[in-house]
């Protein structure tokens, strides 16, 4: 060997070609692939540009450094519904004056009434919560759920503007609509009133999950009715559950023409 050749380095072999029998290459830890968020997209009825926005929407705070949460989607949403809401009262109801339009207003928009949207686009498994709050059953939130209802329509507003987050609203909360200013019973007494007039059995309620810290409960509670598969509801007492459960179960039958269930006591 020549001193020019034991001064050249020696080139490396080239790595071996996978073949179709290896085990793919491992990813690092701490590296979490995005979740294919295409099917919520489909739910809620609104293919985003920007994803992120998405992404952000679904983002609590104690999942981030304070910055990125969806607090401010959620201010932004808020009064997009609001909007999206009087915009249809107003071209609705020709005839109605303030006072009434201003009372359906806020018998529409309700915090109430932004969970069941959620619980409806089925959010809970795509929301990116901090460890306490996953341990605190954050997923199944009622607060926490109208809060992302609304930081969702506020970054579809950002993504494609009024007219896109209209649209969604509109197909959202049209069963509401539909039946405001109609509403005199609450959802149990429906539910009881039908059943009976079909000649079954009163409704029954069962327990199926609590979750959350004692302070801060959360109750899954089916409503069963003989003959019809039953109602599921979420809520942070007994009751709330109780109640959103039976409108379930009414809103899948095409019976519902009562208020949304709220925190009134026994």
């Amino acid at each position: 060997m020549s001193d020019a050749d034991a001064a050249t380095p020696q080139a490396e072999p080239p790595a071996p070609e996978s073949g179709p029998g290896d085990a793919p290459p491992r990813r690092k830890r701490g590296i979490r692939r995005r979740p294919d968020l295409s099917v919520l997209e489909e739910r809620i009825g609104h293919r985003f540009a920007d994803r992120d926005l998405l992404v952000q929407a679904l983002t609590h705070v104690s999942a981030t450094n304070g910055r990125g949460s969806y607090q401010r989607l959620e201010f932004l949403g808020d009064r997009v519904l609001g909007l999206a809401v009087a915009d249809g009262l107003y071209n609705a109801l020709p005839g109605a004056d303030e006072g009434d339009l201003s009372r359906r207003l806020s018998s529409l928009v309700r915090r109430e009434s932004c969970a069941m949207v959620a619980n409806a686009w089925e959010v809970g498994p795509h929301l990116n919560l901090g460890g306490g709050e996953v341990h605190g059953g954050g997923r199944r939130n009622s607060a926490i759920l109208a809060d992302v209802c609304e930081a969702i329509l506020g970054a579809i507003f950002l993504d494609a503007g009024y007219g896109a987050a209209k649209a969604v609203i509109d197909r959202a909360f049209e069963a509401d609509r539909q039946t405001e200013g109609t509403r005199s019973r609450d959802p149990k007494s429906a539910l009881q009133e039908w059943a009976q007039a079909q000649g079954w059995p009163t409704p029954t309620y069962m327990v199926v999950e609590r979750a959350g810290p004692d302070h801060a409960p959360q109750f899954r509670i089916e409503a069963r009715v003989t003959g019809v598969a039953p109602g599921i509801g979420i809520g942070g007492s007994k009751r709330l559950a109780e109640q959103m459960a039976a409108r379930a179960l009414l809103v899948r039958e095409g019976l519902w023409t009562g208020d949304e269930p709220g925190e009134q006591p026994e």
